[in-house]
């Protein structure tokens, strides 16, 4: 099979899962995005062969679009095929108050969240028309969107309530083109994202909260966003699922 699958972020956490769980669900070929963790896309790279399939390691800064038409330009000499994208790369600032959401740490943040995922959406669905072989987005949201966690990272939640309109729109403009767009909206999942945001001990404190009483993982985001992305979910565009473990 000639399907490939795009995933960016997938050095660690929702989307070095992703990516490794790929081969399961029938992509051939993964190109696995990285912006700094060169390590840790190589690990995931290695993962992604070891189970059959065909990595493709690309770096790129998804805060500069130069980089990420740069990026797609590399993707578009493999051969065409059905694409699948992964657009998750995204990035927290550490915890504060509204009155702490400085112009330029709110700037770094859409830089990548929001500015990075449009250009990055845009940029595959350029090479989905250029192939015109059809493929799936799927945008990686959070519950913050709908939470605007509060104390903590409100621009980053900002920032997920973008992603999350600009998924309806976009789905709604290419669903005739046989081009399915969908968001997944993880909760409190097991993943680095909280230590970097400087909360390493989060999960211990509110990991219980959920109805379902513990934190989801990685490898549990990652179920739901390949079978968003497969034919299974032919009938399904312009959706947002929470994997929040009912939160």
């Amino acid at each position: 099979m000639s399907d490939l699958l795009i995933v960016t972020g997938a050095s660690a956490g929702i989307g070095a899962a992703t990516a490794r769980m790929a081969g399961f669900n029938g992509w051939s070929r993964v190109v696995v995005h990285y912006g700094r963790d060169k390590d840790g896309a190589e690990d995931t790279a290695a993962m992604v062969e070891s189970m059959g399939a065909q990595a493709y390691l690309l770096q790129a800064d998804v805060s500069k679009p130069k980089a990420i038409e740069k990026m797609f330009a590399k993707i578009s000499e493999l051969k065409p095929g059905k694409i699948g994208l992964v657009n998750n790369a995204g990035i927290t600032a550490p915890t504060a108050s509204f009155a702490d959401l400085t112009p330029d740490r709110v700037a770094q943040v859409f830089g990548v969240n929001v500015f990075g995922a449009l250009e990055v959406a845009r940029q595959c669905l350029l090479l989905m028309r250029a192939w015109d072989k059809g493929g799936a987005m799927v945008n990686v949201s959070s519950a913050s969107a709908r939470l605007g966690s509060p104390h903590m990272y409100v621009d980053y939640a900002a920032s997920k309530g973008a992603v999350e309109t600009m998924t309806l729109g976009l789905a709604e403009e290419v669903a005739a083109e046989g081009i399915r767009v969908n968001a997944i909206r993880p909760g409190l999942i097991e993943t680095a994202i909280h230590a970097k945001g400087g909360a390493p001990d989060r999960l211990d404190q509110i990991g219980h909260t959920p109805p379902m009483g513990r934190p989801g993982t990685a490898d549990e985001v990652a179920e739901a966003i390949l079978w968003l992305l497969s034919d299974r979910a032919s009938y399904v565009t312009r959706t947002i699922m929470d994997v929040t473990g009912g939160r």
